[in-house]
């Protein structure tokens, strides 16, 4: 299970726009140089941010693009998924054939994991994130707070 670089830069574009935006088209070439992430790199992220109908584009002088949903509708997981990033822990990707095309003996261990992940993202929306009002759950604090 791995947060890849496309998810990350994903979320932290969209955050930029929330924070940078008000409804005014950014270019990616301002969230470029805010966020140090590479022009073509954005650009192809974008692609799929606008064909899932996350962001709009303006073409012209004083385009770019604009958050096409309300901030508290924007979950982080529906960001991540987008782009295309797998968080999924298990091997199997759920179908369950881990091992000799059988349900491995961790198989339920990582099952869980992928869906606290995946649930806890949901959870999670640009707007809570500007709030700063995301907190991970007790049982989770405990957990990371060994590391």
């Amino acid at each position: 299970m791995k947060l890849t670089t496309k998810g990350k830069f994903a979320v932290t574009a969209l955050l930029d726009m929330a924070l940078n935006g008000s409804g005014v088209p950014i270019t990616l070439y301002n969230i470029s140089e805010r966020q140090g992430i590479s022009l073509s790199y954005l650009e192809q992220l974008f692609v799929k941010l606008r064909r899932s109908g996350l962001v709009k584009s303006y073409k012209g002088p004083g385009g770019g693009y604009v958050l096409a949903k309300d901030l508290s509708a924007v979950s982080i997981s529906e960001i991540i998924k987008v782009v295309d990033d797998d968080m999924d822990a298990r091997a199997c990707r759920g179908m369950m054939n881990c091992k000799d095309n059988h349900k491995c003996l961790t198989h339920d261990l990582w099952d869980g994991l992928t869906k606290y992940v995946y649930d806890y993202l949901e959870r999670v929306t640009l707007q809570d994130l500007i709030a700063n009002k995301f907190k991970l759950p007790n049982q989770a604090q405990i957990i990371f707070s060994r590391n």
